[in-house]
């Protein structure tokens, strides 16, 4: 039977990047056969999150978010990262048989020295935690996003190096997992308030749960020019049309399309187009938004859920831990 992992960071409010390009991803994908496995890494947000009780809230928040919006923990396992500490103890192992220069190599870390960002141990170390979440499950696929296929690949090398020096012949301690490349094309064309791609980082996301006057005030934000209705124009290059795109079916899309494109007398200004998009938003993640408000009202429940996935994922990642701890001699 195949295992899926991934996990999600709590560094912040999830917007509708992380809806598209993970969280709706990750539900749908436990409708094919395997086993599944979706993790708070809460232990890495320790990198940029200093304030404990934000930690708390955001673990929080993207707990109730993929279950408000449809993630089963019955067809899913789902825990938080710092419930299974065999993980920490995996990473020591893989990080006294790897390289300094595979450490160095990784492109988060050299994107955050370039940025001038003070760089830190566990911002260093990140990608052997990375890879110990992963191998701690005999993960087989893990289904990433363009910019995290390498660190994949370095779990992929850390498990090599582990494997070479204390694995038997045909019993390798550790799973090699292999990623998959998550459908890049629609989460490339979710722009944030100010064009770029939208991202915790750029400050410009649209928090999935967004709703009444804050919702309006968010969208009002989106970049666009001066031009009247009547003026025909390339809804391709607008970027309030890569939204729409997300929520309406391809009919009104395509109406919509043709009409700015055509100009003239009853063209929809920007105004309009606003509006439909801050009321497609609202009717999408209506059911979820309650959801979410009944998730939010029961806290013992939602701390039971996760209890009960991290007792499942450490039982696994028990037997992995045992097993690496007796081939290089701690047990």
């Amino acid at each position: 039977m195949t295992t899926f992992l991934s996990g999600i960071q709590p560094s912040g409010y999830l917007h509708l990047g992380n809806y598209f390009g993970a969280i709706r991803p990750h539900i749908r994908a436990t409708e094919q056969p395997g086993e599944h496995f979706y993790f708070i890494a809460d232990f890495h947000s320790l990198t940029t999150v200093r304030d404990p009780e934000l930690l708390r809230t955001l673990v929080r928040e993207v707990a109730v978010t993929y279950l408000a919006l449809g993630l089963d923990p019955e067809r899913a396992t789902f825990w938080r990262q710092s419930d299974v500490p065999e993980v920490t103890e995996i990473a020591w192992m893989l990080g006294c048989m790897s390289g300094i220069g595979l450490l160095e190599r990784a492109h988060s870390y050299k994107d955050k020295l370039a940025a001038g960002i003070k760089p830190n141990v566990g911002l260093f170390y990140y990608p052997v935690l990375m890879a110990a979440d992963i191998l701690a499950y005999d993960a087989d696929v893990v289904p990433v996003g363009k910019d995290q296929v390498q660190h994949v690949e370095m779990t992929q090398d850390m498990a090599g190096y582990f494997n070479n020096t204390f694995g038997k012949e045909g019993e390798p301690v550790f799973r090699r997992p292999e990623f998959r490349l998550e459908d890049e094309a629609h989460f490339a064309k979710v722009p944030g308030l100010d064009g770029r791609k939208m991202s915790k980082s750029y400050g410009n996301g649209i928090w999935i749960f967004e709703s009444g006057k804050k919702l309006k005030k968010a969208i009002n934000k989106i970049p666009t020019d001066s031009r009247p209705p009547e003026e025909p124009k390339d809804p391709d290059e607008l970027v309030v049309f890569d939204l729409l795109a997300l929520f309406l079916d391809d009919d009104e899309l395509g109406d919509w399309k043709a009409k700015v494109r055509a100009g003239g007398e009853g063209a929809p200004g920007y105004g309009h187009l606003k509006m439909r998009l801050v009321a497609a938003i609202e009717e999408h993640f209506a059911a979820a938004r309650a959801r979410r408000e009944q998730l939010l009202a029961d806290p013992a429940e939602l701390d039971r859920l996760l209890a009960r996935g991290a007792e499942k994922a450490r039982a696994r990642a028990r037997v992995v831990r045992d097993r690496a701890l007796k081939a290089c001699g701690l047990r």
